[in-house]
């Protein structure tokens, strides 16, 4: 059986799609998968172990000038390989318009979310059964519930395998420390923001019991963002500029990681790395990073969980996104050392009640 995944973005949504993949290969022996994803993510679908063909899509950048693109040939040959052969089964676990699109472009019955699921109406016309998954469910959740309705088979919820292969994540060629904590510092969305005073009051407490600290970044704002926060502290590592599967190779060596909710830091929990996670604007429950060892903080604010890219509190608070004032980083030091190997995707609410 030949299956199509069509999930394009972001980081820690591809990295949540993982597990159906598992499920659905323990299920159907033999099974294979072949993955469209945006250019940016294309080698997190490669971990798996079930996935045989990657095929990255271009189209944020593409429709930023179409007609340079279509002169380049880049959509003609993505055509190609989306249509070099008929699938048994097409699953859009996205179901926004642009994955709809890139379904639709394949050849092969496709399935996705109905007009109550989807997550942008619209999407459900391009798919020929559709399923019902509540969206009050985890993400991941979700698309583990969408994959085995599609395909038609059962699967354990509580067995849970990303089913990543490790050295498909490639060497690591930096010479690490003996003992590290991996901050995932950076995000793009500024609700989610953790600000840099916290971190270095945080990296000083880590520092001083003997740990080195590594800072990874993605972009030029965001290294200046890691030498700022790592400014002072000879046990601090601002990394060089380095692609996806190096940062998860990296991660998977660590003794435990900090981090925002970002792609990084499902990463970590997907490779069972004991870590804390600092949730603002969203919601752990419905998108918290999933694994072992696992411990999302979030506050008591009145507005945490808004889901706002940016923080539209009005009232006073002592920074913005207000509701990570109350998550303070002697909290989150205590919550570090006393992190469980048994912990499993523990929520807890820090505030001032």
């Amino acid at each position: 059986m030949r299956v199509l995944i069509v999930r394009l973005s972001s980081m820690g949504d591809l990295v949540q799609t993982l597990p159906a993949l598992s499920d659905a290969a323990r299920a159907i022996p033999g099974i294979g998968f072949d993955w469209i994803v945006d250019e940016s993510f294309a080698q997190v679908p490669g971990w798996h172990r079930n996935v045989e063909t990657v095929i990255p899509s271009a189209f944020r950048r593409w429709r930023k000038n179409w007609r340079h693109a279509f002169k380049s040939g880049e959509p003609q040959s993505f055509l190609r390989k989306v249509r070099a052969q008929e699938y048994d089964f097409i699953v859009d676990v996205q179901c926004e318009l642009k994955s709809a699109l890139a379904s639709r472009l394949a050849k092969g019955p496709r399935y996705g979310y109905d007009s109550r699921a989807v997550h942008e109406w619209g999407a459900q016309f391009a798919y020929q059964k559709k399923f019902f998954v509540p969206k009050d469910r985890h993400s991941l959740q979700r698309m583990r519930q969408l994959l085995a309705g599609a395909l038609g088979y059962e699967y354990e919820e509580e067995r849970l395998d990303y089913g990543i292969d490790r050295s498909r994540l490639g060497p690591v060629l930096i010479d690490l420390p003996e003992r590290f904590v991996v901050f995932i510092h950076s995000t793009s969305w500024t609700s989610k923001v953790w600000p840099e005073f916290y971190w270095q009051e945080l990296l000083n407490d880590v520092t001083a019991d003997g740990y080195s600290v590594l800072l990874p970044w993605g972009n030029e704002a965001e290294r200046e963002r890691a030498v700022r926060i790592a400014a002072g502290n000879n046990k601090a590592i601002v990394l060089p500029a380095l692609s996806i599967s190096e940062k998860a190779a990296i991660i998977s060596r660590a003794s435990a990681t900090v981090g925002l909710d970002t792609g990084l830091s499902h990463i970590a929990a997907a490779l069972d790395i004991p870590s804390i996670t600092i949730y603002g604007a969203t919601d752990p429950l419905l998108v918290g990073a999933t694994g072992r060892h696992q411990l999302h903080l979030t506050s008591t604010f009145e507005c945490v969980g808004c889901h706002d890219v940016e923080c539209k509190y009005t009232g006073p608070a002592e920074f913005k996104p207000a509701c990570l004032v109350e998550i303070k980083p002697d909290q989150v030091w205590q919550k570090l050392k006393q992190l469980s190997p048994a912990a499993s995707n523990e929520v807890v609410r820090l505030g001032a009640n």
